[in-house]
């Protein structure tokens, strides 16, 4: 008998594992597609939750893939970046400025052609349930799909040349991608301008200039009373540097040549026929707003910062990007105020500037291609504008502008994108804003020739690179 039932248990245990219930040894490629993998991801301004819908997402096909985000904040965020980096503690995905997206370029794994992707599918009930697992090769986006579906700037600011050491060449290679491109506009307040006269906000520079002139009002002392805008100075403009670079721009200087070395101190071949450099008129330009003597004088280093005069009705015009929206209506909720395309130089093309954050994945992670396929898959169209909605952002993808133009608080952002512009500010970007601060201190105190100006700055940025 206890031979019988010990036979009997064997035929049970060969019928379990014929029809499936047993135990199967994964093969290579099963290990491969199911091993458990941790990413760490790091980004400023992006709050946790709107990055975890991507992850919860991402995570339903990839169930063995476990993203951890961290958000800090700017001021602390890029000393910490760099110390973890170099101490081999970093994340595998990070935030990067699109300023600074050169400066590490020898801190990031270029996207590949190809990434190696396990997919584990479940499907069927309870008892019947099946699980799939495959390991697929799939192609990344090219060069070309990334000039087609993100905005110009993006192709300038996220390709960047790689040397090649098997054919000693440099390859265009994709070194990040974002989510979303800001721009700068103006916001203007609507009671300011309506007691002034003024019916709609200026489309031209030359506009701006006869409505400072409108706006702006003097006591009995020659001090500002009521001033049109904070422009001029630098220690108490937000995003100073950025102005003062669209300006530049806009008025046809280079900014740097193919090198990525500073020139707009220096006038491009397309307009030999100036008597001046182009970046030379922007800097005076910019600098009499805070110039007592000239009839423009609107602003001066004894006002408040810009963003502050603004919600406090100090100014009529605040420059400023989408995410100065939430913080506007956060310290004045009652300000009645407008936003309008930020104003250009008249027979000029239309140039607006770019200011936005990318991610891109570390040459220390030891999983490049699902950092990469994450980095991917949150830039996606069909993925990304849940983001967007929620984020309140500007899409960087030409495919959703469109639907972003009906947008009341986004319309005018996105209708810059695909005039955007940027340039590279070195390894060292506050370097660069304070060679900016002098450069403009000088001209507002006048301490230096504005050729002797702008010659030391652009010095000062090229010795960042």
């Amino acid at each position: 008998m206890r031979f019988a039932k010990y036979l009997s248990i064997l035929v049970l245990a060969a019928l379990l594992v014929t029809a499936g219930f047993g135990c199967k040894l994964p093969s290579a490629e099963e290990e491969a597609a199911t091993k458990p993998i941790t990413l760490n991801m790091w980004g400023v301004y992006d709050e946790s939750d709107v990055i975890e819908p991507f992850i919860t997402a991402y995570r339903a096909k990839h169930p063995n893939i476990t993203i951890n985000y961290k958000m800090y904040r700017f001021e602390e965020y890029e000393d910490e970046l760099l110390n973890a980096l170099a101490e081999d503690r970093g994340p595998d995905i990070f935030a990067i400025h699109n300023a600074w997206v050169r400066g590490y370029t020898p801190k990031i794994e270029p996207l590949p052609p190809s990434l190696t992707i396990g997919y584990i599918e479940r499907s069927g009930g309870a008892l019947g349930q099946e699980t799939t697992v495959t390991l697929q090769q799939e192609a990344t986006i090219t060069l070309r799909q990334l000039r087609d579906g993100f905005v110009e700037t993006v192709y300038s600011d996220a390709v960047v040349p790689i040397w090649n050491e098997r054919t000693e060449t440099y390859d265009d290679k994709i070194v990040a991608l974002p989510l979303s491109v800001d721009t700068m506009a103006l916001y203007y307040n609507r009671d300011i301008l309506n007691a002034a006269g003024v019916p709609q906000a200026p489309a031209t520079w030359v506009d701006f200039q006869e409505q400072v002139k409108s706006i702006t009002r003097l006591d009995a002392n020659g001090d500002i009373a009521q001033s049109a805008a904070g422009i001029g100075t630098a220690s108490n403009v937000e995003r100073y540097t950025d102005i003062l670079s669209v300006l530049m721009m806009q008025n046809g200087t280079e900014m740097t040549n193919e090198s990525g070395f500073a020139t707009f101190n220096k006038t491009p071949k397309a307009l030999s026929g100036r008597d001046e450099p182009p970046g030379w008129g922007a800097l005076r330009f910019y600098t009499d707003f805070a110039n007592s003597s000239k009839e423009v004088y609107t602003w001066n280093d004894d006002m408040p910062n810009s963003l502050d005069a603004f919600v406090t009705g100090q100014t009529a015009f605040f420059f400023g990007y989408s995410y100065h929206l939430s913080q506007i209506r956060a310290k004045a909720p009652k300000l009645n105020f407008g936003i309008s395309p930020l104003p250009q130089l008249e027979g000029n093309p239309e140039v607006n500037f770019a200011n936005y954050w990318l991610y891109t994945v570390s040459n220390k992670t030891a999983e490049s291609d699902y950092a990469w396929d994450f980095v991917q898959y949150m830039a996606d169209a069909r993925n990304v504008e849940a983001y967007l909605e929620a984020a309140n952002k500007p899409t960087a993808l030409r495919s959703l502008q469109s639907k972003q133009l009906e947008d009341l608080d986004l319309s005018v952002f996105a209708s810059q994108i695909l005039t955007a512009q940027s340039w590279y500010r070195g390894k060292d970007w506050e370097a660069v804003e304070e060679a900016f601060a002098d450069m403009i201190d000088s001209q507002v105190y006048g301490s230096m020739e504005l050729k002797d100006a702008i010659n030391l700055a652009v010095s000062r940025v090229n010795q960042t690179l």
